[in-house]
């Protein structure tokens, strides 16, 4: 009992220094802790042309201070009147690079995201969350420089046939290339005391892909804001707005809601 209860206070005294880095939109190359169990619900939607919304569940587990693994499941009535359930995808990040200092870090990652879903193809932008049907690869580096972090990630996708084959209609994108940058800043506590105060991180972060065989692509800002809470609580907040957007597709002007709940040393 007392190194469990030594556990759960060092990961609490750790948590403040990597908190910005729990960015809103993309993942880091920083991992969670061996053992833990993340638990999450979101909702994401737009309110034009009407208003439509999907919500997502999903389970994140880390396997080893270098691997963790994520499964969600969705739902929305993005393509019909009401709620259904769209399908999942399986996700995946190695860790292979981790240079540590006090209160700074560089890190790498690679990561593997697999999707199945049932939808029809009515957007010329591949997304796995809850769109398409694919396999999405890349590779993360994140910097963390006292209360400032920065990431970015690249990654290819491959769009598969919703209905289970590969045969892609002719104006459906079947590859696209996507492309991240993010900073996160932890604005509260100014001088940290215990685990139980709250975190508040400010993040802007920027969204962009690419169908090179069609010419398309945009970019988005999405900024944001989280709140830690016992520091096992996550509450986010993000809006993503395009920059320049010259394909079809549900993802821009959307807002976004999680709530995260961390079981540690399982």
């Amino acid at each position: 009992m007392k190194i469990l209860f030594l556990a759960i206070c060092l990961t609490a005294l750790a948590y403040p220094t990597f908190a910005q880095e729990l960015y809103v939109n993309t993942e880091p190359a920083s991992n969670m802790a061996t053992g833990s169990l993340g638990l999450r619900v979101e909702n994401q939607g737009f309110f034009k042309p009407s208003y439509k919304n999907r919500s997502t569940f999903e389970a994140m587990y880390g396997v080893s201070r270098h691997l963790m693994i994520h499964g969600s499941l969705y739902t929305s009535d993005y393509y019909s009147n009401s709620q259904h359930f769209e399908g999942g995808s399986v996700y995946a990040k190695y860790r292979f690079l981790s240079i540590d200092t006090v209160q700074k870090h560089f890190r790498g990652a690679v990561f593997a995201k697999l999707a199945s879903i049932n939808n029809p193809l009515p957007n010329q932008e591949i997304t796995l969350e809850g769109d398409n049907s694919g396999l999405q690869s890349g590779v993360i580096f994140t910097q963390l420089l006292h209360k400032l972090a920065l990431s970015g990630s690249a990654s290819y996708l491959r769009a598969f046939d919703n209905r289970g084959g590969y045969n892609l209609p002719a104006w459906q994108a079947r590859n696209a290339a996507a492309y991240t940058l993010s900073a996160g800043y932890l604005v509260l506590p100014k001088n940290y005391r215990d685990y139980k105060q709250v975190n508040m991180n400010l993040y802007v972060e920027l969204l962009g892909k690419t169908n090179p065989s069609h010419g398309q692509s945009y970019l988005d800002v999405a900024p944001a804001v989280q709140f830690i809470f016992n520091s096992v609580c996550r509450l986010d907040f993000s809006y993503r707005t395009p920059l320049y957007n010259d394909m079809e597709r549900n993802s821009k002007n959307m807002y976004l809601v999680r709530l995260e709940y961390n079981f540690f040393n399982l």
